[in-house]
């Protein structure tokens, strides 16, 4: 409900009554929590080490809802403006003691008050700064920022590895070839192609044998020229001339 009384801060408030707890016990809490962002007052109650905590976190959260329904606030730019315990009525009980007496036991109780507001524009915008410098993520919104950002760094690394890799890939395959005259870089089975043809080439010693057999060629073609020449074989006039010697001895 929204606060009404004269010497309270405006806002919307939620109460609680009749806690059994005393009212010093809630003030050392609610010390913790006055004039904080209601997303910094949850988290420190979320940590504080009392149980009364778990029942002002209670009332905080009524507090909110109040708000959001009924005065049509946004929960990301509330406040804890003020918060108080008051005493409430004290049970009494005994305990007792030696010769027959009787001493008193107090249980106390307290009214739990706790009234929330909408911040000024100059804490918003101080406390949108902290959130971003410090990466806080502390508000609903501010946590689905802080998500999206990390999943688009993510996946911006990802994307890079995935560069990178194929980057190499093409450096490896580009290495074993060699770059033609067109400017294209030889496959691999260019190369080995290459390497097939090394081994068939002509070596050294075949070079040598194929000049002996040009060279014999060449000289058996010369005699047959020769020998068509005067249209006899060579070493027959030296026949004819035996030949006509023996006949004249004769």
């Amino acid at each position: 409900m929204t606060a009404t009384k004269t010497n309270e801060r405006p806002g919307t408030r939620a109460q609680v009554r009749y806690v059994r707890v005393s009212a010093s016990k809630a003030r050392e809490v609610l010390d913790l929590i006055r004039n904080q962002p209601v997303s910094m007052a949850l988290e420190i109650l979320d940590f504080t080490e009392r149980d009364v905590a778990i029942i002002i976190r209670k009332v905080l959260e009524s507090a909110v809802a109040n708000a959001e329904h009924n005065d049509g606030q946004v929960a990301d730019e509330l406040a804890v403006v003020s918060c108080y315990a008051d005493e409430g009525p004290t049970l009494k009980r005994f305990r007792p003691r030696a010769r027959g007496r009787a001493s008193r036991i107090r249980k106390r109780t307290c009214h739990i008050t706790v009234i929330v507001a909408r911040m000024d524009d100059e804490m918003l915008e101080h406390l949108r700064q902290r959130q971003e410098v410090g990466g806080r993520a502390g508000t609903a919104a501010g946590a689905a920022a802080a998500r999206r950002e990390r999943v688009a760094r993510s996946r911006q690394a990802k994307a890079d590895r995935v560069a990178a890799a194929e980057t190499e890939e093409d450096v490896a395959e580009d290495a074993p070839g060699e770059d033609s005259g067109d400017g294209t870089a030889g496959t691999p089975g260019e190369a080995v192609a290459d390497a097939v043809e090394a081994d068939t080439s002509v070596t050294p010693g075949d070079e040598a044998s194929s000049d002996d057999s040009a060279a014999d060629d060449a000289s058996d073609e010369a005699g047959e020229e020769a020998s068509g020449d005067t249209g006899e074989e060579p070493g027959g006039d030296a026949d004819d001339k035996a030949e006509d010697k023996e006949e004249g001895e004769s």
